[in-house]
């Protein structure tokens, strides 16, 4: 009988759920006694697979020598150096799509309540005040929406921001000729959108990619992306200025949002804890696709999803 893969399991829940969610006979899941960088220092030569943590609060910096296969069990995969993994010729993949719905109604629903003053209405109503008409509002359709980064999430946000009768053009690192909407060079989206939505991957290429100060007067900000897209400074300037109708942020540069952020008390800004992402389904769909390519490695097959450009054919580097 072929000996196990011993699997790495770092995703921030019980070990006993994790067996029952990932029961592979084939896999011997190991977890760690404490959530430590140094735990997972210490485990990485013990294991030939990885799933990775998607808090991400547990990073992966290299393989080792025995790793030769990490699944991330989440859409983002910033808390792994894809560079060094690859470097080892170790394929990482994630769960491409698993959350674009998700991420997209987030997205929409949070326009809507800044368009029309959702959260400050039900305040209002709690202190026993009645502003039927006073707290205003707009419309959404009609509205130039610019959507920045075109995966799946944009896609799927471009489609949705559309069937509200959105006028939507995108942005990306690359044209995608099936993209649902138009492109459009990204100076000339941030500064003519009615609202900006940022769905695009972080890199070297997109850190600190918006300025806030160049949108339109009065636009929208809505970052289901990651906090670091945005120059943060910038942004509190255009929101304490009134340049900036208001802004929706599901992402910080600096996680959880420190106490002391101004964007805790900065005007017309609707803040979540970066649950964009977290849904029922989401979560249904992130644990079958990395279970289904979990599968894959253990039968001898390619892995799908690799986002680091190593080989998807898993290997064995060293049994234990």
């Amino acid at each position: 009988m072929t000996d196990l893969w011993r699997v790495l399991a770092l995703p921030p829940l019980p070990h006993e759920i994790l067996e029952s969610l990932f029961p592979d006979p084939r896999m011997e899941l190991v977890t760690p006694k404490e959530r430590t960088q140094e735990e997972v220092a210490r485990l990485l030569p013990e294991v030939d697979l990885v799933i990775g943590d998607w808090s991400p609060s547990l990073r992966l910096v290299e393989p080792g020598p025995r790793v030769c296969f990490v699944q991330q069990p989440s859409v983002g995969t910033d808390g792994i150096d894809l560079d060094a993994f690859a470097a080892a010729g170790v394929p990482v993949a994630n769960c491409a799509g698993a959350n674009a719905t998700s991420v997209a109604e987030w997205c929409l629903s949070a326009t809507l309540s800044l368009l029309r003053h959702t959260v400050e209405a039900d305040a209002s109503v709690r202190r026993g005040e009645w502003k039927q008409t006073s707290m205003g509002g707009r419309e959404l359709a009609g509205s130039r929406v610019g959507v920045v980064g075109m995966g799946a999430i944009g896609r799927r946000t471009a489609e949705l921001f559309r069937a509200f009768d959105c006028d939507v053009r995108y942005w990306s690192r690359s044209r995608r000729d099936d993209a649902p909407a138009e492109y459009a060079e990204l100076d000339d989206l941030v500064a003519t959108s009615d609202v900006v939505v940022l769905v695009i991957a972080l890199g070297e290429q997109t850190r600190n990619l918006l300025d806030a100060t160049r949108m339109m007067p009065g636009a929208l900000l809505v970052n289901g992306a990651r906090g670091e897209v945005v120059d943060e400074p910038a942004l509190v300037a255009a929101l304490g200025s009134g340049h900036l109708g208001g802004a929706a942020l599901d992402v910080f540069s600096v996680e959880p949002l420190p106490a002391d952020s101004p964007l805790r008390t900065a005007p017309r800004v609707l803040l979540s804890p970066h649950m964009a992402g977290s849904s029922a389904q989401a979560a249904g769909r992130i644990l079958g696709q990395s279970t289904a390519n979990l599968t894959r490695v253990l039968d001898g097959e390619p892995a799908v999803d690799v986002v680091n450009g190593a080989d998807p054919v898993v290997r064995r580097r060293l049994s234990g």
